[in-house]
């Protein structure tokens, strides 16, 4: 029997334990995957230390992968065309881990040297210029900015009615991503700059709020105005800057930061008989206490539960809008790696890192084989 090496998750609030386990054969539409690096989110260290989404244990958790396609199940598109298609031993990819959608199956759990996962939570890597510990930071940085334009009814790069299109007069909004420096925060700027650039969008400035010392940055990513999330008037400061804009906020993506902020941008900026005129799409949970505003829908963004439409979700988020920009050099591994250790034994010590707090990196371990 094959066997792998998995940092196993043994409990609620216990350190992962190296073991090892059984290499699973992929079944139809999977891929297994030699996992060379796993990027850490903050979603990873809940699930480590308080159980969020986990029914049972032992486990093993994770999200972001990249590494070498080993073997291939039925119905994986495998010879070169238009779409992804994926070659034992020969094509590299990024992934986004599926064990949120098989309760938690240890198999599909990305902190292990082996894992298997749909062949649409698959992104076939460039040749060249992308390395496993930047590939490995990219799909859940894409897949939650990406979602929370489709959940707040944003019309894709190209995808516009004729009724919002034609001319740059149109153009009256700002897009508002709180929270930019975290790697989703930084992703969704690079994907909003994206809209804000399409003609056919209504979008015609990207507002995005971090820490000071981060602004430059996020304006190389694409930000109009930045602003800082610390200032005690930095509601007001947005708010006034739209104005000055002759700019309306009604969307707006929290990446991390305080929901109740906001919800404050957003009130200045609905009207109140129009219903809920105004979004905010969320990446952390939102609280079961939250305080509703008139006007206001908050989403907490999440990939589809259905199987056919969450698999066709990320098929076009990762195989066709990242494969896409990738290539192109449109889109960039956003922001910067920083390895925090080599083999899976150090993504206890990374999560405890990235609970402490980090601005404007992405913490990877690289996996031993």
């Amino acid at each position: 029997m094959t066997t792998h090496l998995a940092a196993i998750s043994p409990s609620k609030g216990s350190p992962f334990e190296l073991q090892a386990r059984p290499t699973p054969k992929p079944g139809p539409g999977e891929l297994l995957i030699a996992v060379r690096s796993v990027a850490l989110n903050p979603a990873d260290h809940l699930m480590r230390d308080l159980g969020l989404f986990i029914p049972a244990y032992p486990t093993v958790t994770g999200f972001d992968i990249a590494g070498l396609v080993l073997q291939v199940g039925d119905n994986v598109p495998t010879d070169e065309g238009p779409g992804p298609y994926f070659q034992p031993g020969i094509t590299r990819v990024a992934a986004y881990a599926a064990s949120f959608w098989r309760s938690c199956s240890p198999d599909y759990g990305a902190f292990q040297e082996r894992c298997l996962v749909p062949w649409q939570h698959a992104l076939p890597l460039p040749d060249e210029g992308i390395s496993w510990n930047e590939a490995a930071t990219l799909p859940v940085a894409v897949q939650v900015p990406l979602s929370a334009w489709d959940a707040m009814g944003i019309p894709r790069v190209g995808e516009a009615t004729p009724a919002g299109s034609a001319t740059q007069k149109q153009k009256k909004r700002a897009l508002l991503i709180w929270g930019a420096s975290s790697s989703v925060g930084t992703m969704g700027v690079q994907s909003a700059r994206l809209l804000r650039d399409d003609p056919g969008s209504s979008f015609a400035a990207v507002y995005a709020t971090g820490g000071a010392a981060n602004h430059e940055y996020m304006r190389s990513l694409g930000a109009d105005r930045v602003f800082d999330y610390k200032d005690p008037r930095v509601v007001d400061e947005i708010v006034f800057a739209a104005k000055a804009d002759g700019l309306v906020i009604r969307h707006c993506f929290l990446a991390t930061g305080k929901l109740t902020s906001c919800q404050a941008v957003l009130k200045a900026f609905v009207n109140g008989d129009e219903g809920k005129n105004a979004k905010l799409a969320s990446a952390p949970v939102v609280p079961a206490d939250m305080e509703e505003v008139d006007g206001v829908e908050t989403i907490f963004l999440m990939p589809s539960m259905d199987e056919g439409e969450r698999l066709a979700q990320f098929r076009y988020w990762l195989g066709t809008w990242l494969r896409g920009h990738l290539a192109n050099g449109v889109i960039k591994p956003s922001p910067a790696v920083r390895v925090v250790g080599r083999g899976l034994g150090a993504i206890n010590e990374g999560l405890d890192e990235l609970r402490r707090g980090v601005s404007c990196t992405k913490l990877v371990v690289e996996v031993e084989e």
